[in-house]
C-alpha cells in the first residue's frame, strides 16, 4: 500500500513539473519568440518591398534602354535566343 502512495506521489510530483514546464515555455513563447518573430516577418517585408523597389527600376531603365536602341535590342534578344537553343540541345 506504502508503495502505492509512493508511486502517487511521484506521479503527482511529475505532473506539477510537467505544468510547471509548460507554463515556463508559455511565458518564453509570449515574452521572447513571439516578438522576434514579429521582427523578422516586418525586416522579411522590408526587404521583399526593396527588392520589388530595385526591380521595377531595373525594368525601367531597361525599357528606356530598348526605346533609345531599338535595333540593338532586337540583335541582342536574338544572339540570346540563338545560345539558349543550342544549349537546350
Amino acid at each position: 500500500m506504502s508503495q502505492i502512495k509512493n508511486l502517487s506521489g511521484q506521479a503527482d510530483d511529475a505532473m506539477s513539473q510537467i505544468a510547471r514546464l509548460r507554463e515556463q515555455v508559455e511565458n518564453l513563447m509570449r515574452d521572447k519568440v513571439s516578438p522576434a518573430m514579429g521582427d523578422a516577418a516586418t525586416r522579411a517585408q522590408a526587404a521583399a518591398s526593396d527588392a520589388a523597389d530595385m526591380l521595377s527600376e531595373r525594368a525601367d531603365q531597361l525599357g528606356g534602354a530598348v526605346r533609345q536602341q531599338p535595333l540593338a535590342a532586337i540583335g541582342i534578344a536574338a544572339v540570346v535566343g540563338f545560345l539558349l537553343g543550342r544549349i537546350g540541345r
